[in-house]
């Protein structure tokens, strides 16, 4: 009897055979498993502003005044200075320009072009009158240069200007013109802005903050005189 159950059961073994092997999972495909690595560019941080000089000031001499003084002028270079500013130009770059002032308003000087510059009010130019042949200052506006100390008379007079003291600037001059009453114009090239409604980058009207800048220091602005109309001028003193 045990010997039948024993082959009993060994046919009942072969009947249902060995487990089938478990297969293996197919391999992720390489799309599934990888983990997205993309890597993020950090853009590296714009470089600071260049940090601008400060204004200065310095002492002037005689050779540095050129042609815009002779000995018998109001004052001497020895109450004169030269204020180095930084100023914005109409290609919205950073220049470094130079007044010669008196040394009493340099001061107020560093503080109104400083002004201007936060302000974004543009200037052509800043060079000492005595870079043009003969300190010409008609060649100097045609070229609208601002600039300040020049030994010269009043239009049509033989009175010292208040340039002569180093106490007035001429701004952006070719389009902020000097005009008579009898139409006369300085610069001569000054036509085309003679127009006042005009309001091209440069150009100073009543209550501009480029105005106001001078005036609230006292400055005096000839754009505010009856005649002539010296919209280039400032004055103190």
């Amino acid at each position: 009897m045990l010997a039948v159950l024993t082959a009993a059961n060994a046919a009942l073994l072969q009947c249902r055979g060995n487990p089938p092997e478990q297969q293996a999972p197919p391999p992720p495909s390489s799309s599934s498993s990888s983990v997205s690595t993309t890597t993020t560019t950090h853009r590296s941080p714009p470089p600071p502003p260049p940090t601008l000089a400060p204004a200065a000031v310095h002492p002037v001499t005689a050779a540095e005044l050129g042609a815009s003084w002779r000995p018998g002028c109001p004052v001497g270079p020895d109450l004169l200075r030269r204020v180095e500013v930084n100023y914005l130009g109409f290609d919205a770059q950073t220049h470094r320009g130079e007044l010669i002032v008196h040394r009493a308003v340099a001061a107020d000087v560093i503080a109104i072009f400083g002004q201007l510059y936060e302000l974004g009010y543009p200037i052509a130019k800043m060079r000492n009158v005595a870079d043009f042949p003969g300190a010409e200052d008609e060649l100097s506006m045609e070229d609208n240069n601002t600039s300040a100390f020049n030994c010269r008379p009043l239009p049509g007079s033989k009175t010292p200007s208040m340039h002569a003291y180093g106490w007035a600037i001429d701004v952006n001059p070719l389009i902020n013109p000097y005009i008579e009453s009898d139409g006369d114009i300085e610069p001569t090239t000054a036509g085309p802005y003679l127009d006042r409604t005009r309001t091209d980058p440069g150009m100073l009207h009543a209550g501009d903050p480029a105005v106001r800048a001078f005036t609230d220091r006292g400055w005096r602005w000839g754009g505010n005189w009856r005649s002539p109309k010296d919209y280039q001028h400032f004055e103190r003193g």
